[in-house]
């Protein structure tokens, strides 16, 4: 599916959106305004259409498509397993899976889901080779897992990219983070494996608490 189309079907959703959380309708009056809002007050997402509205620039990038086969009574049964990132290269990143019979739903499945987990990266210069003190790359080094797979992203430098596995790339791309090192362990030829370490890594930077945040409650 074309992000032309994508973003035709999501301004259709917009239009004819009708809250069914508390948090959809605060959206919709207007007594919330931007994605930070919701995080700094922990509220959870459950609906894609607040995505859609509060981020109208967000992409979609499919990272995996399997075939998975399950034996039932009635015979063998066979869905597709689509795995989606979605952000808006500035600091938002979701992943997310969905299964169906057709390819085209599982994908739309997987990009719904992943909007559902969007989380807010902390980004920074956390390189002690650059220090210009803008958000290119990450504040600190943080590393992620998920079963046999664990990442490890480095802060770097401005100039440098993004030293990564095309699937890491193109998450930490949406996510906005431009300059990094990664090394990866385990099984890192397992895509979805792979890919939920890295969100599990980013995830994390805005969960852990920096000093400067104590700061700025104090």
């Amino acid at each position: 599916m074309s992000r032309r189309v994508s973003v035709r079907r999501e301004e259709r959703e917009a239009e004819s959106w009708t809250p069914r959380t508390k948090l959809g309708k605060m959206i919709q009056e207007g007594h919330i305004s931007s994605m930070e809002e919701i995080f700094s007050e922990g509220l959870k997402i459950r609906e894609p259409e607040i995505v859609n509205a509060l981020l109208p620039d967000l992409q979609e990038e499919v990272i995996n498509i399997n075939l998975v086969q399950k034996q039932t009574d009635a015979g063998e049964k066979s869905r597709f397993k689509a795995i989606v990132a979605v952000g808006n290269r500035d600091g938002y990143v979701g992943l997310g899976s969905g299964k169906a019979p057709q390819v085209r739903t599982a994908i739309e499945k997987a990009a719904t889901d992943a909007r559902l987990k969007i989380v807010l990266v902390r980004r920074g210069c956390g390189s002690w080779e650059c220090g210009c003190g803008k958000p290119h790359s990450l504040p600190f080094q943080i590393s992620g897992k998920c079963g046999g797979v664990e990442i490890v992203l480095t802060p770097g430098p401005r100039g440098l990219g993004i030293v990564a596995s095309e699937t890491a790339k193109v998450i930490l791309d949406l996510a906005g983070v431009k300059d990094v090192w990664t090394r990866s362990f385990g099984a890192t030829r397992t895509i979805p494996s792979f890919a939920y370490a890295v969100f599990d890594a980013l995830q994390k930077t805005y969960n852990l608490v920096t000093p400067k945040d104590w700061v700025k409650q104090a």
